[in-house]
């Protein structure tokens, strides 16, 4: 049974190459990019897209207490706001990448950008909680779309010399955003109601969606979409982000939600097996280069999680900071990432990518080990320590990212992007979920630094990953 079906695999995926090739060659015409001006503006009008999907998931913490007041609602409900986001963007994810292959990048996400300035406008008239839960989660599909095609539509847009800079270009503009988003969202509180949260999102991304004209026209495959595996992606990936949410608060509950998720994730990979371009893309997971820049991604970005939660929480409990110079001192971390990053682009043509990941990972873990050992509580030891941080973690992001690229067609851009989504959303989620456990069995003044002690062993594992790769530049 087994040699039948890898041989009906095999003859399947032959079947299917001359049309994708077909239609690659159709609308690709070169790898040199766009021309002037309509790259600029096509880089812009990702930038701008990538930078209101960032800003709302940081923008709405800030406002949690407010909003609970204002519906009546207990803070506990209010952090559905938060989460209903986070459910969207992370079921939607590989789904919107198989949509892009199959129907063109630039359609899908241009219907992905007005789908999230609807839900925008949606938020900010919410007169419920349950109607602005809603509004979220449709958001987060929208941004779903932006986050998995953005960066495969650079790729199109800019020569492959360019492309390490786009991507740094890309990593300055989240940095740039995750460090701004709570303050932004503190001002506008301050100058008007939490409804404007969300209806500023509406004129930049009218100005967004206009750009889209300029967008590389990447025709889709033609592959048709197989529903019954987007249902068991949407099955899956909600069960676990379910059970991680309830983990806990509601232990038994939660474990049996992450076990429920198993079948229907295998489900769902034997179904894929046959596909030459499957949603989950297993096919890529084969290359060397991309299974390992994804193994990498998801360990640099779990280290930097937990310790970017487990950061406040040390400078306000352990050194007596106030919330307000709580967030200078932890500003440098983000800056550090904004400055390293395109750095990191530049240098990506030039050196392996493999050891500048290598570099990245071991500073971050230096930093987060700086911070795990510091005896003295000097709050301004961890702000340079967090320059050491975001340097390492903007040197690691933007080559990695570049060689998971990098190391797939051009026709199968989407579907890396999808997956550089979900290890990114992945490695988030299971810092966030260390670091809670930690907090929860052990003492607020102890938990931190084992987190940050956990940071670093999970830095230096992308950073021992990375170094598998270490070759020639690519």
């Amino acid at each position: 049974m087994g040699g039948e079906r890898g041989m009906m695999c095999d003859t399947a995926v032959a079947l299917a190459k001359p049309r994708q090739s077909s239609a690659l060659l159709a609308a690709d015409g070169g790898s040199g990019g766009l021309a002037q001006p309509w790259r600029a503006i096509a880089i812009g009008c990702v930038l701008v897209a990538m930078a209101m999907v960032v800003v709302d998931a940081a923008i709405v913490n800030v406002a949690l207490s407010t909003i609970s007041k204002s519906f009546k609602v207990s803070p506990a409900n209010a952090v559905l706001i938060v989460s209903a986001y986070q459910a969207g963007l992370v079921m939607a994810l590989l789904p919107c990448a198989a949509l892009g292959e199959s129907l063109g990048l630039r359609r899908v996400f241009t219907v992905g950008m007005a789908v999230f300035l609807v839900a925008s406008a949606l938020c900010a008239i919410s007169p419920s909680l349950s109607w602005l839960v809603a509004a979220r989660f449709v958001q987060g599909l929208g941004g779903a779309a932006i986050m998995a095609l953005g960066v495969a539509l650079l790729r199109f847009a800019v020569s492959e010399q360019q492309f390490g800079a786009a991507i740094g270009w890309n990593a300055l503009t989240v940095a740039l955003c995750s460090a701004a988003g709570p303050a932004l969202g503190a001002a506008i509180l301050w100058g008007a109601g939490w409804q404007w949260l969300f209806a500023l999102n509406i004129p930049f991304g009218g100005i967004a969606l206009l750009a889209t004209r300029a967008l590389p026209v990447v025709a889709g495959n033609g592959q048709r979409l197989d529903w019954n595996s987007i249902a068991l992606a949407a099955s899956s990936v909600a069960l676990l982000v379910s059970g991680a949410e309830l983990i806990v608060a509601q232990f038994a509950l939660a474990m049996m939600l992450l076990l429920a998720a198993v079948p229907f994730a295998a489900m769902l990979i034997r179904r894929e097996g046959c596909r030459e371009a499957p949603m989950i893309p297993v096919d890529l997971l084969r290359d060397r280069s991309f299974r390992l820049s994804v193994i990498a991604s998801v360990c640099c970005f779990a280290g930097q999680a937990a310790a970017i939660v487990a950061l406040p929480f040390h400078l306000q409990h352990a050194l007596g900071q106030t919330p307000l110079m709580t967030g200078l001192y932890v500003t440098p971390w983000p800056l550090a990432v904004a400055v390293a990053a395109p750095l990191a682009g530049r240098l990506a043509n030039r050196v392996s990518t493999a050891r500048l990941c290598t570099v990245g990972g071991a500073l971050l873990a230096i930093g987060l080990c700086g911070m795990a050992l510091w005896p003295i509580a000097d709050p301004s030891a961890f702000a340079a320590l967090g320059v050491i941080c975001g340097a390492g973690f903007g040197l690691f992001q933007v080559p990695n990212n570049r060689s998971m690229f990098l190391a797939v067609p051009r026709e199968r851009s989407a579907a890396a992007g999808g997956m550089q989504g979900t290890a990114r959303l992945t490695g988030q989620t299971a810092g966030a979920l260390i670091m809670t456990l930690l907090l929860m069995l052990t003492t607020i003044n102890t938990a931190p630094r084992i987190g940050f002690a956990i940071g670093a062993v999970l830095s230096l594992a992308a950073g021992i990953v990375s170094t598998l790769r270490i070759g020639p530049p690519r």
